[in-house]
């Protein structure tokens, strides 16, 4: 029987994620008793640091249970504009700063509050698979700048400059970059920050994965690169990545004093607030012993040189390292149109499709990012999960 209740065109148009997708079906053949190595998923595979969870269980013992205001607790909204002033310099106010359900939930927030019909949203390629949707939801329309790998995959001042028209409201960075793993230097990121001064148009600028940066890559926070380039900025970031804190949903958004009012008032008729034990703990993480975010970077790093450096090995693989994140997105273009362990490989999906299937790898096809011929693994799995999928990956791909 058909459903009496029909189906919203904007529901009908959004896509589920294709990273969420990818771990389902790997969570379903591991119930079949299929073992999967399974990187597909951004999420540290760390536990919570203890400091932090003591925080929580403290925030719950002393009462601290209830709704909060809807852009979080003046306590927790102090403390990251505290931080955005020890780290970068940037001077904000507690009413610049909004706490939303994860730095997905901020990113939404910020589109909604600036972005309608007609308006155009700047993004370059790869890029993380929701930006898009979470675009098309207000109405508005995307824009994509193609980057290569030769380039490092970074948008260029010029083609930002081509892909800007009348209807161009926002442009969206991100760097360290998802699924790439791509930082931009600051004097790249000046670069582009003057053709956005000039042009007069916003930035949603997504530095969630700050405090993860491997070799000479260095953290810039975008909306402190030239004088007036605030008030042009949102910055998204969050607790998910760093502290892995990826269930407790708390991200963040610090912009210009009317903007954030405006994405407050979205979020009060979308979910009230953000969970108060998870605000509360996110002052212990941002506030405490910042030992263990060190700890968990170089673990990263170590598994950076170990995967990137066995990937290399593999026929038909080119993997060039990131800067940052924990990501290696390598292209298996190579490999497009040819046989694969007895199968034709006819794109990025079907490649990870038959990596699953045949080696019970589980990875992420670049066409969910807008790059076909790449894949993308997470390496944030231990080192032994790491070295029995690559075993896996690398005999699937030398049968040939």
């Amino acid at each position: 029987m058909d459903a009496m209740i029909a189906i919203s065109n904007l529901a009908n148009s959004i896509q589920p994620s294709a990273t969420l997708a990818a771990a389902a079906k790997a969570r379903q053949m591991k119930a079949e008793g299929i073992a999967v190595f399974d990187f597909s998923l951004g999420e540290p595979d760390f536990p919570t640091p203890e400091h932090i969870c003591r925080a929580a269980f403290k925030a719950m013992q002393d009462g601290l249970t209830h709704y909060t205001p809807a852009n979080g607790v003046p306590e927790v909204r102090a403390a990251i504009a505290r931080r955005y002033d020890k780290s970068y310099g940037l001077r904000v106010t507690a009413d610049q700063v909004i706490v939303s359900n994860g730095a997905k939930h901020s990113v939404f927030n910020a589109f909604m509050a600036t972005c309608g019909a007609g308006d155009e949203v700047i993004i370059p390629t790869p890029y993380w698979v929701s930006y898009s949707d979470l675009v098309e939801m207000t109405g508005a329309s995307v824009v994509l700048v193609k980057t290569s790998q030769e380039s490092g995959f970074k948008m260029s001042p010029a083609q930002l400059r081509a892909a800007l028209t009348p209807r161009a409201r926002m442009v969206l960075l991100n760097s360290p970059c998802n699924p790439t793993g791509t930082v931009y230097s600051r004097q790249e990121l000046e670069a582009l920050a003057d053709v956005v001064l000039e042009a007069g148009v916003g930035v949603l600028s997504d530095e969630i994965y700050e405090r993860l940066l491997y070799g000479d890559a260095r953290a810039t926070c975008f909306a402190t690169l030239r004088p007036g380039l605030a008030e042009q900025t949102i910055t998204i970031s969050g607790v998910s990545k760093s502290y892995a804190m990826t269930g407790w949903r708390m991200g963040w958004a610090v912009g210009p004093a009317p903007v954030i009012k405006a994405m407050s008032n979205v979020q009060s008729q979308q979910t009230s607030n953000p969970s108060s034990i998870s605000q509360y703990a996110t002052i212990a993480a941002l506030e405490g012993d910042q030992d263990c975010v060190e700890k968990m970077r170089r673990e990263f790093e170590a598994r950076l040189e170990l995967v990137c450096g066995r990937l290399a090995a593999m026929p038909g693989i080119v993997c060039a390292p990131p800067g940052g994140a924990f990501y290696a997105f390598f292209n298996i273009t190579s490999h497009i149109g040819k046989n694969v362990g007895g199968r034709k490989i006819a794109d990025s999906a079907g490649f990870c499709q038959a990596a699953l299937e045949s080696a019970h790898v589980n990875m992420v096809p670049g066409s969910a990012f807008g790059a076909e011929g790449y894949v993308r693994l997470s390496f944030a799995a231990s080192r032994e999960q790491l070295n029995g999928g690559l075993d896996r990956l690398e005999q699937w791909l030398r049968k040939g």
